[in-house]
């Protein structure tokens, strides 16, 4: 019987040289396929949630301009982000936005509030306008397309990955 077994193991063979070959080959085929896809899907990701984060500083603008109504509109990142809990809410710190975005970049996008107009009111700095800006960290790898807002909160895009926006979103 031991040598039954001992000639069994004698004839077993593993994956030829070809097999392997031709086994790897189509994995190749598949991740070529697989990969520009993937980075695809990524890129829509990046761009959702770059139009989503603009329409989020948008709302926080307007409870911004509602809590803070002798400021206006707030013209950084950071006055209407802020640590939640780290204190009460203030102008400089309103705590309106997650600090990831009021860090200025999120899902491979760098965000800004550029172009405010303020006007002096009893001696007052109050901001009237603003752009809400949104462009990718890298054109065609994090994202194809820029976004733009303002105070009316419309949305806008740069085809270009730009702050060249003039195409309204649908």
């Amino acid at each position: 019987m031991h040598t039954m077994i001992r000639k069994h193991r004698t004839n077993e063979q593993g994956f030829t040289l070809i097999e392997l070959l031709i086994v790897m080959s189509v994995m190749l085929i598949l991740m070529t396929l697989a990969i520009p896809q993937m980075l695809k899907l990524t890129k829509q990701a990046h761009e959702t949630s770059a139009l989503q984060s603009v329409r989020t500083l948008n709302q926080a603008e307007l409870q911004y301009s509602s809590a803070y109504p002798a400021n206006g509109f707030a013209c950084s990142l950071s006055a209407l982000g802020g640590k939640q809990g780290s204190g009460a809410p203030s102008a400089q710190s309103a705590q309106l936005i997650s600090d990831d975005l009021s860090t200025g970049n999120k899902a491979g996008y760098t965000f800004a509030i550029t172009n405010c107009n303020k006007v002096s009111i009893n001696n007052q700095d109050q901001y009237t306008s603003y752009q809400i800006t949104a462009v990718p960290n890298s054109v065609g790898k994090s994202g194809d397309r820029g976004f733009c807002s303002d105070e009316n909160g419309q949305l806008r895009y740069d085809p270009q990955g730009g702050t060249n926006c003039t195409q309204p979103i649908q």
